[in-house]
């Protein structure tokens, strides 16, 4: 019985939305998925994996579209390897290949071919998640130095309520993100989230702690996005649901993570991302 519990207490479950075609990376992403380009001569989502990995992780669930099985050919690419192995034994080739293979352990894959918003994304995986809470990571918020999401797995085990990862972020630049209403003060680095504000103006911002890609959700999630309304853009935003179950009372923590935060979803933030991390 305690085993039990204790199972359910694990967040052992991740999925990561990369259906999006990346077009504010063009025109690398003309022909090869944003996910896969290097950063410092690492693909982007090996970083995110190994954040997973590192954190517990023990299975994560890729959404991609028909656009993007480039992604799934990089996880599945076993007659390139063992040609090349065949003729050259290669220590840092037979490396790679093992990493890959040990990553694909780990994945399963599913489709969102038409871009409906990261609502849409995630309600595709449900028929995989079958655990009370689970991880989802957005690929363009690469967080370095500190794992963020072995942190938030943290805070989970004691608080056993949903958490979202956020940072400071400056007055004039509040609308480009959603926003955190504070409920309040956990600690320095946490706080009760009363609500989520999607791109406020300026002076409608009730805070500056802005959403950032890691989230620690309620399997209940699946229930609001199935019957959400479509919202800004004609996209299913999930940051509506989420707005929902706080509404009716569920517990959301807001987590400042200590790590430094690195935007890959942009031509500027791609090159500074790569500058940075070889710097680390």
């Amino acid at each position: 019985m305690i085993l039990d519990k204790l199972y359910l207490n694990m967040i052992k479950q991740a999925i990561i939305p990369l259906a999006g075609l990346g077009t504010r990376l063009l025109p690398l992403t003309s022909v090869f998925a944003k996910e896969l380009l290097p950063i410092n001569g690492k693909p982007g989502i090996e970083y995110i994996l190994d954040e997973c990995m590192q954190a517990g992780i023990k299975e994560i669930v890729f959404i991609i579209s028909k656009k993007k099985n480039i992604i799934k050919k990089y996880f599945y690419n076993d007659k390139f390897y063992k040609k090349i192995l065949k003729k050259k034994k290669d220590k840092r080739i037979i490396s790679e290949y093992k990493k890959i293979l040990n990553y694909r352990k780990m994945i399963k894959f599913v489709y969102q071919n038409t871009p409906k918003g990261t609502g849409d994304a995630v309600l595709k995986t449900k028929k995989y998640i079958k655990d009370k809470h689970f991880l989802m990571l957005l690929p363009d918020d690469l967080i370095v130095k500190k794992n963020c999401s072995k942190d938030m797995i943290k805070i989970f085990k004691k608080k056993k309520c949903s958490i979202m990862a956020s940072m400071i972020v400056k007055k004039n630049n509040v609308s480009r993100w959603g926003i955190y209403s504070v409920s309040s003060k956990i600690d320095k680095n946490n706080f009760y989230i009363k609500d989520v504000i999607e791109k406020p103006k300026i002076k409608e911002a009730p805070s500056r702690n802005a959403v950032i890609g890691r989230y620690i959700l309620p399997n209940e999630i699946f229930s609001k996005l199935k019957k959400q309304k479509k919202g800004k853009g004609g996209e299913i935003h999930i940051t509506d649901s989420i707005r929902s179950l706080i509404n009716e009372g569920n517990q959301f923590i807001g987590h400042n993570f200590e790590g430094e935060y690195l935007d890959c979803g942009t031509m500027d933030g791609y090159i500074n991302s790569s500058n940075r991390i070889s710097k680390l």
